[in-house]
């Protein structure tokens, strides 16, 4: 009998997982299937570009996992039974049951309006590609001299302010951060920011608090309204829900607890990657919701679970950061260089060569996406009964 490998949601982490694995296990020995929503393929990291015009390459599901034996199923995942080990979908052919042995959930994350009233009503948000096409069509029908705030001085703010700026340089574009711009950057990053903000004209906010959304504003906490004929919400994200109704142990804001191969430390046979997954890296500190951070974290999670299916040796290598690569529209760029736990060093990459090292980490990032079977090595291993049976059966105590 087949070990059957669900693994939930096919963004950059979910793919590559589902990928990695078909690559290193018999076919005759499992059935991995790949649950998404959406049939292609979303670039998340480009979706500033998507929402300012630009036509970004198709990648079609059936394509990409063409011959390799991983099963597609499109469908909107409307809960998980980790008791049971059910997943429940819901297609075109209305509602379903998915049944898995191992199970690994990598559905991502959300926009997270925080509370501020308004927000969710007025405010247009990039996390996937449904919004950035909603701000498309805003932003290609607003007149010149309009004023786009975007409201998050994080790296997704910083990126689709200077995107929007760049293209339309029409309009008035202002950031509001809660912080100072760029006060997670080194001296010479944040220099180098102010520089490329200043070139593009757009206003900054910083230490503001954004307490509230209208149709034509922000308000601050201090008293202060924006003018904003749009704005844009990048101010944090939120996980998934789902996982938060299950009995699997997770942290107040959702994310489910792993160990350092991914594996959920509540139901073994579970595993979470990406931004839905509470990991901890270097110096004791989780990991922060990034591709930076989802995609070694599931090649760690497949590597794992092929090895527990075939008794090999578990790897466990530390997940650590090496840079923090910056789009800042498509002539600039910076690559700021950090510590293992992601804390800025002087060292920067800035201007056209790295607006060109940004693009190729995205393009090589979509393109181990695209190319599942062509990473590794063609060895795949065999999954024995008793190892199937120690890596998803056994359970901790509650």
């Amino acid at each position: 009998m087949q070990h059957r490998i669900v693994v939930l949601g096919a963004g950059y982490t979910g793919a590559i997982a589902a990928g990695r694995l078909a690559k290193r296990l018999h076919r005759e020995d499992v059935a991995i299937t790949l649950v998404n929503a959406e049939p292609d393929f979303v670039e998340r990291v480009r979706n500033h570009q998507l929402a300012v015009g630009q036509d970004l390459k198709p990648r079609p599901f059936t394509e990409m996992f063409a011959g390799t034996g991983v099963e597609l199923r499109f469908a909107q995942v409307t809960g998980v039974d980790v008791d049971r080990r059910t997943v429940a979908v819901t297609d075109a052919n209305g509602a379903g049951e998915v049944a898995y042995d191992t199970l690994v959930y990598a559905l991502g994350s959300g926009w997270d309006v925080q509370g501020v009233p308004g927000a969710a009503e007025h405010a247009y948000e990039i996390t996937g590609r449904a919004g950035a096409l909603r701000l498309r069509e805003r932003l290609a029908g607003l007149d010149a001299g309009r004023t786009v705030v975007v409201v998050g001085g994080g790296l997704t703010g910083v990126e689709a302010a200077t995107e929007i700026a760049e293209a339309r340089p029409d309009l008035g574009v202002a950031l509001v951060a809660r912080g100072g711009l760029g006060d997670w950057l080194s001296r010479k990053g944040r220099a180098h920011l102010w520089k490329v903000f200043g070139g593009l004209g757009i206003t900054v906010h910083e230490h503001a608090v954004v307490t509230g959304v209208e149709a034509d504003r922000v308000v601050t906490a201090g008293g202060e309204a924006i003018a904003a004929a749009v704005t844009v919400w990048t101010a944090g994200f939120a996980v998934h829900p789902i996982a938060k109704a299950t009995a699997l142990r997770v942290t107040d804001s959702g994310q489910i607890v792993v160990d350092g191969t991914m594996r959920s430390v509540s139901h073994p046979d579970v595993y979470a990657i990406g931004d839905a997954a509470m990991a901890m890296g270097p110096g004791d500190k989780p990991l922060r919701m990034s591709c930076a951070s989802g995609v070694p974290a599931a090649w760690q999670a497949a590597d794992a679970i092929a090895a527990r299916l075939t008794g090999g040796r578990v790897p466990n290598t530390p997940i650590r950061y090496f840079n923090q690569c910056i789009s800042l529209g498509r002539k600039e760029g910076l690559i700021q260089y950090v510590t293992a736990d992601d804390r800025a060093v002087q060292a920067v990459l800035t201007g056209r060569l790295a607006a060109v090292y940004k693009e190729l980490v995205c393009k090589g990032a979509a393109w181990g996406v695209a190319n599942p079977m062509l990473k590794l090595p063609a060895r795949r291993r065999r999954v024995t009964r008793e190892h199937a049976a120690e890596g998803s059966a056994v359970r901790a105590p509650a």
